[in-house]
């Protein structure tokens, strides 16, 4: 029988759908959404019938140019006008062709190799495959480890989940199971002094040097750990990786799913140092549909078809979609078009400036921003389902976790919005 009425559905839902991180026999609460354009929500209300949340999360920070834009719209309809799918291997398409052209040259020079992947977890385990056969391929076959920080986070599959923190992550349960890697300190915070940042590189220093024949290549959020805690830290924390990747001979990946397409006000954060390899996602599309990209340079591209296979050893059924490929290449034109540098700036004086006067609250240890970012961080874990209802309340959608009341809205967020999602999280963090 088909679930017409809302509760009906949310009934479906709760007995049948697995949502991110929830129990199947004790499911945590949801809400329907009906309906979403520019950078709010409309979700069914039991009380009230619909309601308009403005959207904090920009849906896992993905949708930077908020719902249903007409030019992504159009995008998506002209390439279904066209055929929505092929398979890549053997075939090409022009709307692939174009977002290649594209991605190399938006990215650092040198990156101009360019792998389509399914999703960012899917990106980080083909960026792991290519570090590993590169090293096969130029005769160290040894080297099968790689060096990653604490405090990091690159996907649930099972790859990423070996180089994200093996205690303070979310893959803990999975020890023994999992690849053992080698884990550095945490990069010091942003505001860090000198001293500090210098103790942190003489200990990755160290690290590097202990097991350097057995490392392959070092793993990386450039700038800003994501869902490992929300954490920024120095410039100077990737220059050093940079320098002892190169000592080494190591491959160096900087993961930007969550940081890339201007999120931490850099277009990219390997425009500050370059990596080997180059995650994107996330953003890539403006959140319409799942897509991700790895580039890297010619050097590793030649180690990869030294190794004994001669080629890349990963191909997805949906490698290349071009209904993805063709709505990235709007997304990323029209961050381009426009002043999104003006955009994330606006968005970061407001957020510092609403989130300013959260650190006087009972129970909030810290309060810090990056570009489009604004985090809350409590001394306690956040009563999630508390904390929710009190962000809806106030007409703000967040997801809170761990300790962390934080928000990475989409770019176009008026500052009347803004205000309203500075409201939804200050109730949430008083909830919480």
């Amino acid at each position: 029988m088909t679930a017409t009425t809302y509760a009906d559905q949310l009934a479906f839902d709760r007995e049948h759908l697995w949502h991110p991180y929830t129990s199947m026999t004790s499911p945590a609460p949801v809400r329907l959404v009906t309906g979403a354009s520019g950078a709010r929500l409309r979700v069914a209300d039991p009380a009230r019938g619909e309601v308009e949340l403005v959207d904090a999360m920009s849906s896992w920070w993905a949708a930077i140019h908020g719902y249903r834009h007409p030019v992504l719209d159009a995008a998506v309809s002209a390439q279904v006008g066209d055929f929505a799918h092929v398979m890549f291997g053997g075939l090409t398409h022009a709307p692939a062709i174009r977002l290649g052209e594209r991605l190399v040259e938006i990215t650092p020079d040198g990156l101009d190799h360019v792998f389509l992947a399914d999703s960012g977890s899917v990106s980080v385990e083909v960026a792991l495959k290519m570090v590993l056969q590169h090293q096969r391929g130029t005769g160290r076959p040894e080297r099968t480890r790689l060096l990653t920080v604490r405090g990091g986070y690159h996907g649930d599959t099972f790859h990423p989940m070996s180089v994200t923190d093996p205690d303070g992550g979310m893959h803990s349960m999975w020890r023994g199971v999992l690849p053992e890697h080698v884990f550095a300190p945490q990069p010091p915070a942003a505001d860090a002094t000198g001293a500090e940042v210098s103790a942190w590189a003489d200990a990755v220093r160290a690290l590097v040097a202990e097991h350097a024949r057995e490392l392959a290549g070092i793993v990386v959020e450039p700038l800003l750990q994501g869902a490992g805690g929300m954490h920024p830290y120095p410039v100077e924390c990737l220059r050093l990786l940079r320098e002892v990747a190169d000592e080494h001979d190591l491959v160096l990946v900087f993961d930007e799913i969550a940081t890339g397409f201007g999120r931490t006000g850099h277009l990219f954060v390997s425009e500050l140092v370059t990596p080997d390899v180059l995650c994107v996602g996330k953003a890539l599309t403006g959140g319409y549909v799942t897509l991700a990209a790895v580039l890297t340079n010619g050097r590793i591209a030649a180690g990869i078809s030294a190794s004994e296979s001669g080629v890349l050893m990963h191909g997805p059924t949906f490698m290349g979609n071009p209904l993805a490929c063709a709505v990235a290449l709007a997304s990323i034109d029209l961050l381009l078009d426009g002043d999104w540098t003006a955009e994330v700036d606006r968005i970061n004086r407001r957020l510092t400036a609403g989130l300013a006067p959260l650190r006087d609250l009972p129970g909030v240890a810290d309060v810090r921003t990056v570009g489009a970012v604004g985090v809350v961080q409590l001394d306690h874990d956040v009563d999630v389902a508390g904390a929710t209802d009190a962000s809806v309340a106030a007409g703000v959608w967040l997801r809170p976790f761990r300790d962390l009341v934080y928000a990475m809205p989409p770019y176009v967020t008026s500052d009347a919005e803004l205000d309203v999602l500075l409201g939804g999280i200050t109730e949430a963090v008083k909830a919480g």
